[in-house]
């Protein structure tokens, strides 16, 4: 057995495309299916291009509430101050800020939550997101 990929739906495929680049994810492969209307885009982290994300967008559909999604997709990271730091700066929201130096949360423009894991050990607690609080859920 071999994992292959997670998929989530999606409303907007260039945001959601953008918001997996900031996490440091590249497209590997694009497949638009015109009788069936949707779009299938597969991402990766690069050197693991075999966990993939499948990008779904329906191309009829008008937005998803959470409904079909599920729990969240979790990424480790080098640095997650860094990271969260780079998503804060192009303006996503860290849901659950890295008080620990170990764990955060954000979402993608359709909702769907990821979590972000610190490689190797805890980094030592740092403002502002030690004392930073959680925005809406996670």
């Amino acid at each position: 057995m071999k994992y292959l990929h997670t998929m989530i739906r999606i409303s907007d495929p260039d945001a959601t495309v953008a918001f997996f680049e900031l996490l440091g994810l590249k497209e590997v492969r694009r497949f638009d299916n015109e009788q069936g209307r949707f779009t299938l885009i597969f991402l990766a982290a690069p050197g693991d291009e075999d966990a993939q994300v499948e990008l779904t967008h329906n191309w009829d559909e008008k937005g998803y509430d959470g409904g079909r999604n599920f729990g969240h997709i979790a990424y480790r990271v080098d640095n997650i101050y860094a990271t969260c730091q780079r998503l804060m700066d192009a303006g996503v929201t860290i849901n659950r800020p890295p008080r620990d130096g170990h764990m955060a949360f954000v979402r993608t423009p359709d909702n769907i939550s990821i979590e972000l894991l610190q490689a190797g050990d805890n980094l030592a607690p740092a403002e502002p997101w030690a004392s930073m609080p959680n925005i809406g859920s996670w």
